[in-house]
């Protein structure tokens, strides 16, 4: 049995846990399907290479808006999806190439699975190999959950793994999901001039945002898209090009191609990780403490297989803690997972961070609420904006933010003065009053939000 001070099982954010300080170190790197992980093969950046596109596509459908002459005469999907997997594959290719290079480290390409504390048996093309260290990073991601239904129906589908790399977009997509996965690609491939059909148990698309938003985003959507709302997808037949989807009130609809969009999950279950002694949560996340140690001793884990917020950025965060804490014992950090803001790269961009109005109610204490318009800034009536909104949470005398969630052009970008905020604890007030905001751009939607707190007394 080969022994190795640290093996690292996934090579998404895992790969970034080794750095040069490792140079010293017999590393091993176990992958099993693809260098850089599910964010650049098939996830936050394909996606939203493929948004950006979109929103070229309806900048010149909406030219009219602007008194400018223009027509969109296609968008043609084959280029657009080999200028982008053209880029990302040769990313992951080099990616891999660097590893495979790099004297002290050794790529088993395979799958593993815990066979005892801190030992693995990898299922390699060649057969399977033992290996031990004395040392294990679990970064092994995350997979898209199929529901029953559609498993057992037989019916041919696609999930985010897959969609992005078709030759050519359907003329009917059903998409299975509600949530930021479903709402983005739906957007990508509405922009194609595919027809959407959304299946969504809840009421409301994007349900975990704030109530305002997930609202007005689902009146928007109504508009694009034939939304089934609080239905529930029954059944499933046919072929490729044409399928038949039941829904639980006995209505059918027909599809080309069905997207099952559902949410993801954890693939410690693939991992045989009682053997090692690393205990999960009821959902399969692996258990961690605030240093990213797993149960077991020896062993930590990052990203979607244990972090209770599976965003790319928080993987990463957790990588450079994990990093630390190797080469560190005696000085170990943590990953703080209060204030993750996040993004919904679609039509209106959304983002977010904290608490949403409906948290802070069902807390109990008093709160301000702040809103502003885009169409109330001299930059959005250039944009013709009439949607786009800024809501901000505060606590009433300290101004402390509690919450924040824009809707609307550039919301990613504009969301940051506000994490800032909240990071680092500078009051509302002091947010609005300080600094300069500079006019006429978008940023004032954000500064007439903060005002509209009512802080100074004077709005």
């Amino acid at each position: 049995m080969r022994h190795h001070d640290l093996i690292v099982i996934g090579a998404g954010s895992g790969n970034a846990v080794v750095d040069e300080s490792f140079a010293d170190l017999d590393v091993a790197i176990v992958e099993e399907k693809w260098f850089g992980g599910t964010c650049l093969n098939a996830g936050c950046i394909p996606s939203k290479m493929l948004a950006y596109t979109a929103h070229v596509a309806r900048t010149v459908l909406g030219a009219d808006t602007y008194d400018v002459d223009a027509r969109l005469r296609a968008v043609r999907w084959r280029e657009v999806r080999d200028r982008v997997f053209g880029r990302l594959d040769a990313e992951r290719a080099q990616g891999r190439q660097g590893r495979l290079d790099a004297a002290n480290v050794t790529v088993y390409e395979g799958t593993a699975r815990f066979n005892g504390p801190r030992r693995l048996r990898i299922d390699l093309d060649g057969g399977p190999v033992d290996v031990s260290a004395g040392q294990i990073v679990v970064a092994a991601g995350s997979r898209p959950a199929v529901p029953p239904v559609v498993v057992e129906s037989g019916v041919p589908y696609e999930t985010s793994d897959t969609i992005m790399r078709i030759d050519a977009p359907p003329g009917r997509l059903a998409v299975l999901g509600g949530g930021y996965i479903a709402a983005e690609l739906a957007e990508v491939f509405h922009a194609t001039g595919t027809e959407i059909t959304v299946v969504e148990t809840e009421p409301y698309l994007l349900g975990p945002q704030d109530e305002t938003v997930a609202e007005r985003f689902t009146d928007l959507a109504r508009a694009r898209y034939d939304l089934r709302l609080g239905r529930e997808l029954t059944a499933a037949g046919g072929e490729a090009g044409a399928l038949t989807l039941t829904l639980d009130d006995g209505s059918t609809f027909e599809a080309d191609m069905l997207l099952v969009a559902a949410g993801r999950i954890p693939n410690g279950d693939r991992l045989e990780l009682g053997a090692a002694g690393i205990r999960t949560h009821d959902d399969g996340r692996i258990v961690v403490d605030e240093h990213q140690h797993t149960t077991a001793e020896g062993v930590f884990a990052l990203g979607d297989v244990c972090t209770p917020v599976p965003l790319k950025h928080v993987a990463n965060r957790e990588a450079e803690v994990i990093s630390h804490n190797l080469r560190h014992p005696d000085d170990l950090i943590g990953a703080d997972h209060d204030l993750v803001p996040s993004a919904v790269f679609t039509r209106p961009e959304i983002a977010s961070i904290g608490a949403t109005e409906e948290e802070c109610r069902d807390c109990g204490g008093d709160f301000l609420v702040g809103t502003a318009s885009y169409a109330d800034v001299a930059y959005g009536w250039a944009m013709e904006d009439t949607t786009g909104f800024c809501k901000v949470l505060a606590e009433p005398g300290t101004g402390r933010v509690l919450g924040a969630h824009i809707m609307g052009p550039q919301a990613a970008i504009l969301i940051q003065p506000l994490v800032l905020a909240m990071t680092r604890g500078i009051d509302a007030l002091s947010l609005a009053k300080e600094p300069y905001w500079i006019h006429p751009a978008l940023t004032e939607v954000v500064e007439n939000a903060l005002l509209d707190l009512g802080l100074d007394g004077d709005a």
